[in-house]
């Protein structure tokens, strides 16, 4: 199977999560891996008022595999603490 190297190619991630990520200077697969799921889901926050914690689920399924629905259900907390967390962290 050939790896997926454009954002738009991982599952759960469509145009407008695909332009919101460009936005926020994430452009390729391997810079989306290198962030992680949390840190993406901020930056992108921080440019776009637009995204909503579905982006957050659609981030982690995009990078494990699993559909956004999945990760809302069973990764839901530990997405919320880990998202709580990064927000505590000085700038």
């Amino acid at each position: 199977m050939t790896p997926i190297k454009t954002i738009g190619g991982l599952p759960n991630l469509g145009p407008k999560s695909t332009a919101m990520l460009a936005l926020a200077g994430i452009d390729s697969v391997e810079q989306l891996r290198e962030v992680g799921t949390v840190a993406a889901y901020l930056r992108v926050k921080a440019v776009s008022d637009r995204a909503s914690l579905n982006l957050l689920w659609a981030l982690e399924g995009a990078l494990t595999g699993l559909s956004w629905q999945q990760v809302a259900r069973t990764e839901r907390t530990r997405l919320l603490l880990a998202l709580d967390d990064q927000q505590r962290l000085p700038a």
